[in-house]
Parts: structure tokens; sequence; C-alpha cells
């Protein structure tokens, strides 16, 4: 699968007015594909810090940088691609099997992340050479 299949940037409306910016992300197929069941957020890091570094099996992200700035890195084990998250209407949606790293993190950098799954340290890939071994034993499979 080409790796522009397995993800995807989403520009949500602001539905804010004069009082300010208002952004709504609601899940189950509204304005992403899949029921939240995780939210986490990640912020502190500096712009040396790589955070991810892990594949999921089973589990379907939404990346947003609610205030400043980060990158990722997003690679099926063919391909990779930087994305850079620099808006806080700009979601990134990951599908499984996706590798990622976020990184280059701004000083005011707020990464919140939802996920379809609950936390299960089993359906995590930590190791690429062993997410390449998985990646071509579920092509051979295939």
């Amino acid at each position: 699968m080409k790796l522009q299949e397995q993800y995807k940037i989403i520009e949500f409306t602001d539905l804010g007015d004069e009082r300010g910016n208002l952004v709504v992300i609601e899940g189950d197929g509204m304005d992403i594909p899949f029921d939240i069941k995780r939210v986490f957020y990640i912020y502190g890091s500096d712009s040396e810090v790589i955070r991810g570094q892990h594949a999921n099996r089973e589990t379907e992200f939404l990346l947003v940088n609610v205030s400043g700035t980060s990158k990722v890195k997003v690679d099926n084990g063919t391909e990779s691609e930087i994305i850079l998250l620099n808006r806080p209407r700009m979601g990134l949606y990951l599908s499984p099997m996706v590798w990622k790293d976020m990184y280059d993190f701004s000083e005011d950098s707020v990464l919140l992340v939802l996920a379809s799954r609950h936390y299960d340290a089993s359906e995590y890939i930590r190791n690429y050479s062993d997410y390449l071994a998985e990646l071509k034993k579920r092509n051979c499979e295939a």
C-alpha cells in the first residue's frame, strides 16, 4: 500500500467568531474515521527530542498541534514523508501500521493525539527492524 493511502491531512473548520477561535473534532466518521477511545498530549519537549518511534498494529491516530509546531515523519517501510504540523486546524490522520516519529517541537508546542483504541502495550511495535519483519510477514500472508 502506498504511504499516501495510509495518512491524510484533515483541515477542520474554525467555528470561532469575534470572541476567539473554536475548532471541534468529532469522531465516529463525523470529522475523523474512528471513535475516540483515548486522548493524550505531548508538551515540554524541546527541538532535539524524538517522540513516538513506533508503529501500532491496530490503533488509528489523529495528531493536532493545538499550540506551536512539530514535525512528524511517517514511514511504511518503503516510503517516508515529513509532515509539518503548524496550524491548530490541521490534523494528521494515521492508519494502523504506520511508523511515526514526532520531533522538532517548538518551545510552545502542545501536540494533541486522539486514538481509536485504549492503550495496549502489546500492539505497539517499538523496534524498526521488528516493524519491517512484521510488514514482510503481513505482505506474504496477503
